[in-house]
């Protein structure tokens, strides 16, 4: 048997959440298990359940989205959770980061194979493309890291007044406060666990929230920043 013929049908609730990009949460589900399995980005045994463990998983976090904002996913891998958050909305300019060319490439064609126009996939970390890439309002970031450390590389990147969304587990609770420290240093004024999807994915998809002041990143990156800027209109210049 195939990994593909592993894949079950679409849930009921599949056609509620994704609507009109249904037929596109279905193809993309395809992709993941057979090249994404393939390809070694996605484990043969997650193929069962792709829908209620991933893709649904993933596209709730819509819910917690404010409207017609710019998401950077950090380390988006398979493109989960930024591609079922693009297939759900539209309305948002998401940017797909991933240092991994094997990994940029399988994304760059599931965007063009599903015509997501709103959707841009960078090869990078997000220590490098500081400067570079625009400060966004949202950052999605799901089984990266630990949230310390995967706070280091998101909240730089977001906008004064953002916020980081990470999916996270039955740990959560337990990560966000051994945090708490490495959290406030990086400019976080208000932190929470959110709860997201329900009635549509059990258990809910677990979130913890990071919301930024005026500093994303603290003192520490507020130079840094400056300086990838100042590089950043010098290329440009002298190109």
């Amino acid at each position: 048997m195939t990994e593909a013929a592993e894949l079950p049908p679409a849930p009921e609730q599949a056609r509620e959440v994704f609507g009109d990009r249904f037929a596109d949460a279905v193809r993309y589900a395809e992709l993941l298990a057979e090249a994404g399995v393939q390809r070694g980005l996605i484990g043969p045994r997650e193929v069962p359940r792709l829908w209620e463990r991933h893709l649904l998983n993933c596209a709730v976090l819509s819910e917690i989205v404010p409207e017609g904002v710019t998401v950077c996913d950090v380390g988006s891998g398979a493109g989960l959770p930024g591609i079922p958050l693009a297939l759900v909305r539209e309305d948002l300019k998401i940017t797909l980061l991933e240092p991994l060319l094997r990994r940029t490439t399988f994304l760059t064609e599931v965007v063009e194979l599903l015509g997501l126009d709103h959707v841009t996939v960078v090869r990078g970390r997000a220590e490098e493309v500081m400067g570079t890439l625009s400060p966004v309002h949202v950052v999605t970031a799901r089984a990266v890291a630990p949230l310390d450390r995967l706070a280091t590389w998101g909240v730089p990147l977001l906008r004064p007044y953002g916020e980081m969304l990470a999916l996270k587990g039955d740990a959560a609770e337990e990560e966000l406060k051994s945090a708490t420290a490495a959290l406030n240093k990086l400019g976080a004024v208000a932190t929470s666990i959110v709860h997201v999807g329900e009635g549509v994915v059990d258990p809910m998809s677990t979130v913890v929230r990071v919301e930024v002041g005026e500093s994303p990143g603290g003192v520490r990156f507020a130079a840094k920043r400056a300086k990838a800027a100042r590089t950043g209109r010098v290329r440009r210049r002298r190109g």
